[in-house]
């Protein structure tokens, strides 16, 4: 597995890029050598925030991390992954049995009996043309962390999200 480490409104230092590179070898024993870990290290109000992206071909991992100490973030974001590979590993090894990028042999079992991913209800609606700043204002109208609408500017099904810090995310698709 390959680490790319990239930084924004922050300074690595080559013993914490090495530290960086350690920890996912670690995870690199899941992951053929093709897989790359993006490792965003930045600084937020005083606190060091560590996000990690493992795609691998289809599948994404991630997790993030705040602390005051980089370190801390980075030993929980490797916890994090490796807890998620372990957690589903019985449906990951169903959806790419014929794909050799993840390595299930050496993934640990879950210690708990896995949780059922299961469908409790079903919504339908329609998908009403709109711009992403109506969706925006419909969407805290009903109250709801997240909605989904045809993007009359791309002419694409869209989804608007209220973000942790409070500001507004646009999730836009394609084929």
């Amino acid at each position: 597995m390959k680490v790319v480490i990239t930084c924004k409104n922050f300074t690595a230092s080559d013993h914490l890029k090495e530290t960086i590179e350690k920890k996912f070898d670690k995870l690199g024993k899941y992951f053929s050598k093709e897989i790359v870990a993006n490792v965003m290290l930045s600084q937020e109000r005083g606190r060091q925030k560590l996000e990690a992206t493992i795609n691998a071909k289809g599948t994404i991992f991630r997790a993030e991390e705040i602390n005051a100490d980089v370190y801390t973030c980075l030993d929980k974001v490797v916890d994090k992954l490796s807890a998620q590979m372990s957690r589903f590993k019985t449906k990951l090894q169903k959806k790419h049995k014929e794909h050799k990028d993840i390595l299930f042999a050496e993934v640990p079992d879950f210690p708990e009996e896995a949780e059922e991913m299961k469908i409790v209800r079903t919504k339908r609606f329609d998908l009403l043309p709109m711009s992403a700043e109506e969706a925006i204002m419909q969407m805290e109208l009903l109250e709801h962390t997240f909605y989904v609408f045809m993007n009359m500017e791309t002419d694409s099904v869209s989804v608007v999200y209220k973000r942790n810090d409070g500001a507004y995310g646009l999730l836009e698709t394609r084929y």
